[in-house]
């Protein structure tokens, strides 16, 4: 099959782009993945929707006292009152995200997954990149309208998508989306909802919910997607499930083989928690007995990342993400204590730092045009689609490559966006 040229990609591309004043390199070709990578993405949404049922039973019991209270006081810090209450309200019960997009890292093992996004963006800018590719001839993962299908199975009669101002980056790939699904779907500003009962989509974040005068009536109506929950937008799930406390109570929530995939997927990680432990204790794998003394890590020790775990403007966008070992010592240091400070209104996790591999990808200069290749590292973002059954169906994947300096992978000007095949 021929590679699609960079004069076709740009005409076929909308006139408003995708992001609000943000590119990306165009590729003639889609990132190919190995059988052995098409199966375990291919089973790997199932067991995630588990993980998050499980971790909102395992909240549930906390708040009711049935599991130690510390669970559910971890997740509910610095959220509103009227928030945690509407969360452990028993109407909510088993209420769970219905999109779901790990953020999966390649590494020489296979995948390591960075964290779970609460509310994920792309879903537009990958349903188009599947349609362009595969109509170049390519066999796109998920298929030319996997995204399509897979969101228009949220809303069988429709339904309307409701974009934040604090979101309003991502504005034109939701107008794109809600084109190509047609039918009674519709795009509005979150800021100026006015009612209805259409079924929507909540594309923005939980913290910014002060910004958003008919938040509480939407919260009261009902019919959202993602939940007005918000431990599902804590990165401390994927801490927690390390946390030797609740080792019984994941193998009880879990089933074997779905609990035994998460620990391959899952990087081994901590909550930063400032709590004095006893003496002959000490911070699993770690070997410290406190953050102070991991603060003081050398480099070489210091292979860890420290992020805001969630309900933060810093919590997406790979703003509020430290990596120990690419930073000074002092500013480790500083940035553990900080963490320590802020565990009873913004707790904050650590997770083991995993080497990503190298790859190889074709790109076509942002300058001159011409066709180069790319030595860098490869993040994939799945998405699967939980329908009203409850099946979990996987709509696409989207590889981005950044160049092998980059740290972080994200979506960026020097960075490679295209659909996996």
């Amino acid at each position: 099959m021929a590679d699609l040229t960079l004069d076709a990609l740009k005409e076929a591309a909308p006139d408003k782009g995708f992001f609000a004043d943000r590119q990306w390199l165009w590729s003639p070709r889609p990132f190919e993945l190995s059988k052995r990578q098409r199966k375990i993405l291919n089973g790997l949404g199932h067991p995630l929707h588990r993980f998050q049922q499980a971790g909102d039973e395992i909240y549930r019991q906390s708040a009711r006292g049935l599991l130690p209270k510390w669970i559910s006081g971890l997740l509910d810090a610095g959220k509103p009152d009227w928030l945690v209450a509407h969360q452990r309200d028993p109407g909510q019960a088993g209420v769970a995200p219905r999109v779901i997009r790990p953020d999966l890292l390649l590494t020489e093992d296979g995948f390591t997954a960075s964290e779970l996004d609460g509310v994920p963006g792309g879903m537009g800018t990958l349903a188009w990149l599947s349609k362009i590719y595969a109509r170049g001839g390519f066999e796109i993962f998920g298929g030319e309208n996997g995204m399509l299908e897979g969101f228009a199975s949220l809303f069988p009669e429709g339904g309307e998508i409701l974009v934040s101002e604090e979101s309003g980056d991502y504005l034109p790939e939701m107008e794109w989306l809600v084109e190509a699904l047609g039918g009674n779907f519709s795009v509005s500003q979150a800021e100026k909802w006015a009612g209805g009962d259409r079924e929507v989509y909540r594309f923005f974040e939980l913290f910014d919910l002060p910004a958003i005068p008919g938040a509480k009536d939407l919260v009261a109506r009902g019919g959202v997607t993602p939940p007005f929950k918000p431990h599902f937008e804590e990165k401390l799930w994927l801490a927690l499930f390390w946390t030797p406390a609740l080792r019984k109570v994941w193998s009880k929530e879990l089933r074997g083989s779905h609990l035994q995939r998460l620990q391959q997927l899952l990087p081994f990680g901590w909550v930063v928690d400032p709590s004095e432990i006893p003496p002959h204790a000490a911070l699993p794998r770690l070997e410290v007995a406190s953050w102070d003394e991991v603060g003081k890590f050398s480099q070489k020790d210091r292979r860890l990342v420290l992020k805001v775990s969630g309900f933060s403007e810093l919590a997406w966008g790979s703003r509020g993400v430290i990596m120990g070992h690419d930073v000074a010592s002092s500013e480790w240091q500083s940035a553990i204590a900080h963490a320590q400070e802020e565990f009873s209104t913004q707790p904050w996790v650590v997770q083991e730092f995993q080497e990503t591999k190298l790859v190889e990808h074709p790109y076509f200069d942002s300058e001159t045009g011409e066709k180069r290749i790319m030595v860098g590292r490869a993040r994939l973002c799945p998405y699967y689609f939980v329908d009203e059954q409850g099946k979990t169906n996987l709509g696409g994947c989207l590889a981005t490559i950044v160049p092998a300096d980059k740290k972080k992978i994200h979506g960026m000007r020097d960075g490679i966006l295209v659909p996996c095949m």
